[in-house]
């Protein structure tokens, strides 16, 4: 009796009203898991939304996606979706009226999705999720990225098979993490580096990628530049909590534990990093271990009656907003709510991250509580709003003072973080290739042409 107690309590913290409104139908609580396993809420919920109603703004460095209504609605959702064309979205990228889908929905991934598994999501999403009759906006991305026609080529080089055929000379938690992490959980569409083509290059697999404004860091097994020096409960409880020794979760990564990772079995869980951690060890060029980086410091001695300027101006800012909360040798509070800011690898790693929490904060929720920082990224109007000149000078002070580099962060890194990450070149070297093909075709048309007419010339002086 106990126990089934236990699974009841642990059923209703993460089943959702619509699904305990379908009576629990064993097909569509499967559902309900693999939604919260695959993340679907992070991209179709916008902030303050309706659930699964999409229009969710998403960088890209192409231009911004907007999420898709997703709900059962018949006008502005996937209501009218039979099941093949809903497997046909999910594992090929293929919308119902035919028209493909940009891989900022990480059909990639869900291509290695089981029958069982499809079938069990579509009756989640088309019994256990309320429709939301609102069209979310639409995607207009930049000529020539809008064509979607040319996801075909694409697909056609980039997207793997079907399936994901289990390996008998592995235990049956390593395939299960396995499918798990390549297809619902799809880590490596963050933690993958892309390619020219905006596709993940291979070799290279969880090695570290953009995402937007934020880094995904190296998961790979490599014991300084990746995840290999964690031990098993501390990436569980990093999956869970969104917090482990030199760690804590933020931005995407942050919204992946609040949204999915919290809510995965233990045995999951357990899966996930047992597969994890067999993942072969890929090395970035910064040597160290990026979790044992810095030292306990403070410059507030030698700020005090100086004049202020960028040499000092950083270690004032700091004081001045980061000291009250990570403490003035920015060794954070005795509870470890308000992390240390050494041995911390956000501070050491010279990627976006350490700017990206800087302007947008941290907030992320799970069974321990908020985790939450203010950002200082916010609108002129904002009292704690920073220029892009004083964060750049503050996260060069912290990098320098707490992470163990010396690496300056430039104004123009901080705009690029605040207009939502890199940009790629594609879209222009796309425009100066089709010109140039319009170019070439059009000569080719005129000289067929002209060669044409002489030859008529000539044919008429001869008769």
């Amino acid at each position: 009796m106990l126990r089934r107690a236990l699974f009841g309590i642990a059923w209703l913290a993460i089943a959702s009203p619509q699904a305990m409104a379908a009576d629990i139908d064993p097909l569509v609580a499967q559902g309900d898991y693999l939604a919260k396993a695959s993340d679907c809420t992070a991209c179709h919920t916008a902030p303050g939304g309706k659930a699964f109603a999409g229009g969710l703004a998403i960088a890209s460095p192409v231009g911004t996606i907007y999420s898709s209504n997703i709900t059962p609605s018949k006008t502005a959702g996937i209501g009218l979706y039979t099941r093949d064309q809903f497997a046909a979205a999910l594992r090929k990228g293929v919308r119902r009226d035919g028209a493909n889908l940009y891989p900022a929905m990480p059909y990639t991934a869900y291509a290695v999705l089981s029958d069982p598994d499809i079938d069990a999501l579509y009756a989640y999403f088309m019994k256990g999720v309320e429709p939301v009759d609102g069209a979310a906006p639409k995607t207009s991305l930049p000529f020539p990225m809008n064509i979607r026609l040319s996801m075909m080529a694409w697909n056609l080089i980039f997207l793997r098979d079907s399936g994901l055929p289990s390996d008998p000379a592995q235990s049956a938690a390593w395939n299960r993490g396995r499918y798990l992490v390549e297809g619902a959980a799809h880590c490596s569409t963050c933690h993958t580096p892309r390619g020219f083509l905006m596709e993940e290059r291979s070799g290279l697999a969880f090695a570290g990628g953009q995402v937007g404004a934020w880094y995904a860091p190296n998961i790979t097994s490599d014991k300084n530049s990746g995840i290999g020096s964690w031990s098993k409960p501390a990436l569980i409880g990093y999956l869970r909590d969104g917090v482990a020794p030199g760690a804590r979760a933020a931005g995407t990564m942050g919204e992946a534990i609040e949204h999915s990772f919290q809510y995965l079995t233990p045995s999951d869980l357990d899966a996930v990093v047992t597969y994890i951690e067999t993942v072969p060890a890929v090395e970035n060029a910064k040597p160290g271990d990026r979790f044992d980086e810095g030292k306990p410091a403070s410059d507030l001695a030698s700020t005090r009656g100086a004049v202020i300027d960028d040499a000092t101006q950083g270690a004032a800012l700091f004081q001045g907003n980061c000291a009250s909360c990570h403490a003035p040798l920015g060794q954070g509070g005795t509870d470890g709510y308000f992390p240390s800011l050494f041995h911390n690898s956000t501070t050491s790693a010279p990627n976006s991250n350490l700017v990206a929490t800087i302007l947008y904060g941290v907030n992320r929720t799970t069974a321990q509580g908020q985790a939450f920082m203010p950002g200082f990224g916010g609108a002129p109007t904002d009292s704690n709003q920073l220029s892009n000149h004083d964060i750049a000078l503050v996260a060069t002070y912290v990098r320098a003072e707490y992470g163990g580099s010396g690496a300056a962060v430039t104004d123009t890194e901080v705009a690029t973080v605040r207009q939502g990450g890199p940009s790629s070149p594609l879209v222009l070297i796309a425009r100066i290739g089709l010109g140039v093909g319009v170019v070439a075709a059009m000569g080719l048309v005129v000289v067929l042409w002209r060669r044409r007419h002489r030859l008529g010339a000539k044919r008429g002086f001869g008769e």
